[in-house]
């Protein structure tokens, strides 16, 4: 299989000439607007890879999400993961719905800093979709207190202006989009599939949320640099779940980990919320495979 740098070539090229993105997170940027001279490239590489029945299942919950946003309440959407091209497969495929523009103009994406400032051709393809920048947990971990103090602080001054935009954006007509499990599924690395206990932070202070499920993968995680992951076409399906309520879920789960003695409560929501995922994930696989085989 070809890799995404040579298979793409020329694309990165222009990618590169039209980005404005920034290389360096602080906390006065968390906040970034998309480039809409940027989206058109790898709306091309997605149309390139996504083969003849490609699409979206469940739009009638997306719509549903996208006007309780528009009554004002906050609005989360819940997406596996899989490769960097996962938000620009949901963008693109949402906008070939009638009137599914107004959904992918009203998204801000949870994004780790990882994506801005490790590849400047990475940085210049996630600076396509408006984002809200973080400093993921999983970058800290085995940092040394005492030697990183500075990246600590930095860390924490990251945070806290992210979550100081997200309160002031969450209820204005935004559907802020997140990966529960933080990072794209490596399957050498299991772990990698297991939520992160922040997800339930999220949920808690949102009123509802859409699960979405990812089946078929044009883009295929390389163990070295992101940008010799290799890409193949395949047939794509997206599917999204019931609009649920959080804190209906939250109480839910909450309360049956108690009833079965579990001390982390946090990481229980979590791992319903990737539980639900799953069981979305394997019935949606099955309905892939009819479709390949017609």
């Amino acid at each position: 299989m070809e890799t995404l740098t040579t298979a793409f070539r020329d694309i990165i090229k222009e990618a590169l000439a039209r980005s404005k993105a920034v290389t360096k997170v602080t906390e006065d940027n968390v906040y970034q607007q998309g480039n809409g001279e940027i989206r058109p490239l790898l709306d091309k590489m997605v149309e390139t890879l996504v083969l003849p029945g490609s699409g979206i299942s469940g739009m009638e919950n997306l719509w549903d999400l996208y006007q309780k946003s528009q009554e004002g309440r906050s609005c989360l959407l819940l997406l596996e993961h899989y490769s960097n091209m996962d938000l620009s497969l949901f963008d693109y495929l949402v906008r070939q719905e009638k009137g599914g523009e107004s959904i992918a103009d009203s998204l801000v994406a949870i994004a780790g800093m990882k994506l801005t400032e490790d590849n400047p051709v990475v940085a210049a393809f996630a600076s396509a979709y408006t984002r809200l920048v973080i400093y993921p947990s999983r970058s800290l971990q085995g940092i040394d207190p005492e030697k990183n103090r500075e990246e600590l602080l930095r860390s924490a001054a990251i945070n806290r202006a992210a979550t100081r935009a997200l309160i002031r954006i969450k209820d204005k007509g935004k559907i802020v989009l997140v990966f529960p499990s933080g990072t794209r599924y490596r399957p050498w690395d299991l772990s990698t599939k297991r939520g992160v206990r922040e997800i339930d932070s999220y949920i808690r202070i949102f009123d509802y949320m859409c699960p979405v499920a990812v089946n078929g993968e044009i883009l295929h995680v390389h163990q070295g640099d992101m940008m010799e992951d290799s890409i193949s076409p395949d047939l794509v399906r997206l599917t999204a779940g019931p609009v649920l309520s959080c804190l209906d879920f939250r109480n839910k789960t909450r309360e049956a980990a108690g009833a079965a003695g579990v001390e982390d409560k946090k990481q229980a929501t979590v791992n319903a919320v990737m539980e639900f995922l799953e069981g979305m994930h394997i019935a949606a696989e099955a309905e892939r495979q009819q479709l390949l085989k017609k």
